[in-house]
């Protein structure tokens, strides 16, 4: 895709995280212009570390903005070819301990980016990052979700997600900003957050068993889950930046095949060679909004963009592990000084 990206001005929000960081590398490495913006708000997976590999790229601007600063997002969407809109509060527990800071992000942020691009940009093209927790619990027999199966969110990071990507598909109809919507699913991979485990829980997953600690299973570990290797996803994003047919449009981003947690566990242990899991009841503020067994059907992102995932989930642990071999000390949180 070097000859649609090489020289095109592209905004990446949450660009510190985990996947938005992957894509403003690949961005790069694809000859494109490219700003970073993250909040770097403590406890979300924003890291500096994740673009040391580009950190001293001239085409690289990296601006620590909060995307609910209109004034200061109103300044960096101008002249911006594209808008990977990534930015957002992941944590479902987060959200439901505090509700109006993830409508503050998750909502109310991604309908003023969008009525600014709409006064200042209209030229620029914005791609959402939502996910498949909009779908909430679906019966087994109606496995896998397409898009057209009504949203039914379980907790108010589910909400806002789906308020936030009804809006961008809004804007594309009504004022003609050309928008898309990628529902991702689990994306694991390289710069995940590992510190703590209110967001990807398999990224806390592999911490455990690269610390030869055990792994508690909710529930059976039945539970089916569809795990997507952060480079499939992030081809996906540039699949649909560069394609006009995505424009107002809501994709699935699945993986090769579904796992059960119990089945990734064992993998887990087996690549990394340390660790081991336990099955465990549900606490009662997990079991709220657990959602059994859930996977996507992503055939129309196949077919529209002749897209499909690449790396299975042997190889996407094993990478992943080896990263945070070489890297550690900058996803580890050290643990605090003893006091005497």
């Amino acid at each position: 895709m070097r000859p649609f990206y090489e020289n095109r001005h592209v905004l990446v929000t949450g660009g510190l995280g985990f996947i938005g960081s992957n894509l403003a590398i690949r961005l790069l490495q694809l000859g494109a212009m490219v700003t970073v913006v993250d909040s770097l708000i403590a406890e979300t997976g924003g890291n500096p570390f994740n673009i040391d590999p580009v950190h001293d790229d001239p085409r690289l601007t990296v601006r620590t903005v909060d995307v609910r600063d209109v004034l200061a997002m109103e300044r960096l969407v101008r002249n911006q070819a594209l808008i990977f809109n990534l930015a957002g509060q992941v944590s479902h527990i987060d959200s439901m301990q505090d509700p109006f800071t993830d409508l503050e992000i998750n909502c109310r942020s991604q309908l003023a980016l969008l009525d600014t691009c709409r006064r200042v940009a209209p030229e620029t093209k914005v791609v959402f990052a939502s996910t498949r927790q909009i779908y909430g619990r679906v019966p087994e027999e109606q496995l896998p979700v397409d898009e057209r199966q009504p949203p039914n969110p379980v907790d108010v990071n589910g909400i806002n997600k789906l308020a936030g990507e009804r809006y961008h598909v809004l804007y594309n109809n009504v004022y003609g900003i050309r928008t898309s919507v990628l529902r991702l699913t689990n994306t694991y991979g390289p710069r995940m957050l590992v510190k703590n485990n209110r967001q990807t829980a398999i990224g806390w997953l592999i911490r455990q068993v690269m610390d030869g600690e055990t792994i508690t299973i909710f529930g059976d570990g039945l539970q089916l889950r569809d795990f997507t290797f952060v480079e499939d996803a992030v081809e996906a994003f540039l699949m649909v930046g560069a394609n006009d047919a995505a424009n107002g449009q809501v994709f699935n981003v699945g993986a090769i095949e579904p796992v059960s947690l119990r089945e990734l566990a064992e993998l887990l242990i087996e690549v990394c060679g340390s660790g081991r899991f336990e099955l465990i009841p549900f606490p009662p503020e997990r079991k709220a909004i657990d959602i059994g067994s859930i996977y996507v059907d992503d055939r129309k992102l196949r077919r529209v963009l002749k897209w499909r995932p690449r790396v299975d989930m042997r190889e996407g642990l094993s990478r992943t592990i080896d990263f945070y071999r070489a890297h550690r000390d900058e996803y580890w949180v050290l643990p605090a000084p003893a006091t005497v």
